[in-house]
């Protein structure tokens, strides 16, 4: 059992291969697809504050979608700027870990 709100040790967009490759404290190395990661974008534009149904469809997230710029929200989060402009959302280090847990 690992605490999810942990940072992880490393996070490389991998442009290249178009994903994120992340590597968390206890050793679980994932890489997550660009367009996964902006596909799961948990802000109010892409999901519906009231219901919680997710807004975005996945066709309208470009393949080619990719990071532009990365920062850090605290120390509990990532903040993306993806190709397509979209900036809203905040991924915390909980949310990156359970989709790094969903592609292995």
């Amino acid at each position: 059992m690992t605490d999810s709100t942990l940072p992880p040790k490393s996070l490389k967009a991998l442009k290249d291969a178009n994903a994120f490759e992340i590597v968390w404290p206890d050793g679980l190395v994932a890489r997550l697809p660009f367009k996964f990661v902006r596909y799961e974008c948990p802000c109010a534009q892409c999901i519906d504050e009231i219901t919680g149904v997710r807004i975005l469809r996945p066709e309208s997230v470009p393949d080619d979608i990719s990071p532009t710029e990365l920062g850090y929200s605290g120390n509990y989060a990532l903040k993306i700027v993806w190709s397509d402009r979209h900036s809203s959302g905040i991924y915390t280090w909980d949310r990156l870990r359970r989709l790094s847990e969903a592609v292995i």
